[in-house]
């Protein structure tokens, strides 16, 4: 393999300018004076940082949302009705937060505005599903009395749903693989709930890939992956490097939108403490197995009682594993997630997004919600992530939010949960600190430095490039030039 120096970076958070040398793929030198290389560029003063990481998505999901109808912005059931009217045929919106609609949806309300027409609408978190009657009909659930579906049957509706053709999904999916490296990303973890090893191989066969990716196994297919020789941390044949055998995710609870985060407190008004999806003898079993064959745990937790069961699972089987989300905590609880070889994996976007529906559904707790600082005082290891398509593929707005504990014109909401930028960015770069020799060539070229931007400056920081293994995935020609590299 060639070897290519970047000229004139900035190394690092306010950081000297130096000249970086990759080779065979790896960061080779950091010096002071230029050195021979195949390649150069001057990249004129632009900071270079470990590429960043988005350790929770959902590919697919996140590809098609690219596509669908935005319902972000529903502020009532009739309102996402009436963004979904335009078009014809199967339409799929994505988006709605119902946690705060004035009025219920129903199959009814869609079948008024739009007579026989196939609908679906998926909520912001994925949690919930909501369909006309002709959508419900095309997956063979007319029967269903409201139309609105949660949890499990939320996912076997979208799963059961008209899928576009594979190979054009496929190329959906590597395009948000290119579209992820425009903002710096050298990698993701996939959590759909499908055999992600093997999708992510024809992938990788069929187009340029230009992130790593991470493919977790969905507990149905634990028996399957232990069978196929599976192991989390191994590279998956044939896919050069780029793919890696993830955790085994396992569900604890639902989401807080859907009041099914499985609480030590009734959710208000009513007599419900959320949705036990896995319980705790069931959950040890699941992970003792998966540990046994070298499988590490992913066990989504999002209220407190449901990641205090969780943390008693992994101090009884005695495993490396992840909790995903984490969002409500026990403060007693804190000090557990210090465990060695445990990851904290949260995404502190959701933080300003649920900061409502928080209040209205945690009242008294929030305190303890979304609570990134307490956890690093702790002594637990964080990871960020975006659960896209719940929030977008960019892991600086999830940075931004860990900083500012805001993302629009309100001040920061719990502001004391706040971290700083030195604790994020190793946050959303699967633990990197610095550039140094004998690292992997997974690096990414800001414009300015971070470490002087406000929050919002931070959400629209300019990329320069972006390189993966030492190959460009995404450069600025305005910066680096059309050819981006030049003999040196």
């Amino acid at each position: 393999m060639s070897s290519l120096l970047l000229r004139n970076a900035r190394v690092g958070l306010s950081g000297p300018v130096r000249h970086v040398l990759i080779t065979d793929g790896r960061v080779a030198e950091v010096s002071a004076e230029p050195c021979p290389a195949d390649q150069s560029v001057d990249v004129q003063g632009a900071t270079l940082l470990p590429g960043l990481w988005d350790a929770h998505v959902h590919a697919v999901q996140w590809a098609q949302a690219r596509r669908r109808v935005d319902l972000s912005g529903a502020r009532s059931a009739r309102e996402a009705v009436s963004l979904m009217l335009p078009g014809s045929g199967l339409s799929v919106g994505y988006g709605f937060r119902d946690g705060l609609w004035p009025d219920t949806p129903s199959k009814e309300m869609l079948e008024t505005a739009a007579p026989g027409r196939p609908i679906v609408m998926i909520s912001n978190d994925l949690h919930t599903a909501w369909l006309s009657p002709a959508a419900l009909a095309l997956i063979g659930r007319g029967d269903h009395p409201t139309g609105v579906l949660r949890e499990q049957e939320c996912y076997a509706a979208v799963a059961a749903l008209p899928p576009p053709p594979l190979d054009e999904l496929d190329r959906w999916v590597a395009e948000a693989t290119t579209a992820a490296a425009a903002r710096g990303v050298v990698g993701i973890q996939d959590f759909e709930l499908a055999d992600n090893v093997t999708d992510w191989s024809r992938r990788a066969r069929a187009h340029r890939l230009d992130t790593r990716v991470v493919c977790t196994i969905p507990k149905h297919r634990l028996d399957e992956a232990i069978g196929r020789g599976l192991r989390t941390g191994d590279p998956v044949a044939g896919s050069g490097g780029l793919l890696e055998v993830g955790p085994v995710k396992i569900f604890v609870d639902g989401s807080l939108n859907t009041r099914t985060a499985y609480c030590d407190t009734q959710y208000p008004g009513t007599d419900s403490y959320g949705l036990l999806e896995t319980p705790p003898e069931e959950l040890h079993a699941t992970m003792a197995l998966a540990a046994a064959h070298h499988l590490h745990p992913a066990v989504h937790a999002i209220g407190d009682l449901a990641a205090s069961i969780a943390l008693d699972a992994f101090e009884s089987v005695g495993c490396p594993g992840r909790i995903e989300h984490a969002q409500l905590l026990r403060r007693t609880d804190l000090a557990r997630f210090a465990k060695r070889d445990l990851v904290a994996s949260v995404q502190p976007a959701h933080a300003p997004d649920d900061r409502d529906v928080a209040e209205l559904h945690w009242p008294g707790r929030t305190g303890r919600a979304f609570a990134y600082a307490d956890l690093l005082a702790a002594g637990a290891t964080l990871e960020f992530g975006s659960d896209a398509p719940v929030a977008p593929l960019d892991p600086w707005d999830g940075i931004a939010s860990a900083v500012a504990r805001t993302d629009d014109e309100r001040a920061p909401w719990h502001p004391e949960q706040a971290v700083p930028l030195t604790a994020a960015l190793p946050a959303a770069s699967r633990g990197r600190t610095g550039v140094r020799p004998g690292d992997p060539a997974d690096l990414m070229l800001t414009a300015c430095d971070p470490a002087g931007l406000t929050p919002a400056e931070l959400r629209e920081i300019e990329i320069v490039g972006t390189l993966l293994g030492g190959r460009w995935t995404y450069r600025s020609s305005a910066v680096l030039g059309d050819k981006a590299t030049d003999r040196g």
